[in-house]
């Protein structure tokens, strides 16, 4: 794991949080209970506060960051998808931010919402608790009620996975030939599904 001071400020990271070994986290981070931040994810606290609340995961070549004196929030159960930029934002409890999205400083993700993969959240929006915004820029509208039950399984299926990582992921040397039968990672393939095949 890659954690670097800066002006005597240290990164936190309670000590039931994974953080993969190619993550980089910098200065005035706070990384809170049962999160997963995933390969490759750069969380910069070296101009502005990130706060990653209890049990959220930010996954793989994510960012986040803020402007001198700002904050980045993510609060508890935030869902943030591979690719994702934040910056200087609060994303509400139990909201997604799709993969690739860009949310921008000073933007809400109210509680529970969703902001779809792609879309660009300019500076300063507002979204609604329980909504949906998506687009370039997002265009918020209201949340189908069933995605908000996809969206909580996701979440706890990757606080699972900062327990599981912690446990037992390591590296190894890889086989030279198939094994018969090859085992599979199915820890979740009943609970956890893309939305269209929920739909």
């Amino acid at each position: 794991m890659t954690f670097y001071e800066i002006d005597d400020v240290v990164p936190i990271v309670a000590p039931d949080a994974y953080v993969h070994p190619s993550a980089t986290v910098i200065g005035d981070v706070s990384i809170g209970a049962g999160c997963y931040i995933g390969p490759s994810a750069s969380l910069r606290g070296d101009f502005g506060r990130i706060v990653v609340g209890a049990y959220s995961n930010v996954q793989d070549t994510c960012v986040v960051h803020a402007f001198p004196g700002a904050d980045a929030v993510l609060e508890e159960f935030s869902h943030i998808g591979h690719g994702v930029v934040l910056h200087g934002c609060t994303i509400g409890t139990r909201s997604l931010i799709g993969m690739n999205a860009v949310v921008m400083d000073g933007a809400v993700i109210g509680a529970g919402s969703l902001v779809g993969a792609c879309s660009f959240v300019r500076t300063g929006t507002q979204v609604p608790p329980n909504s949906l915004a998506v687009g370039n820029p997002a265009v918020v509208k209201p949340l189908d009620p069933s995605m908000g039950d996809w969206m909580r399984t996701g979440q706890d299926v990757y606080a699972e996975l900062a327990r599981r990582s912690l446990a037992g992921l390591r590296e190894v040397t890889p086989l030279r030939e198939e094994p018969s039968p090859r085992p599979r990672v199915g820890a979740y393939a009943e609970r956890s599904k893309p939305w269209h095949e929920t739909r």
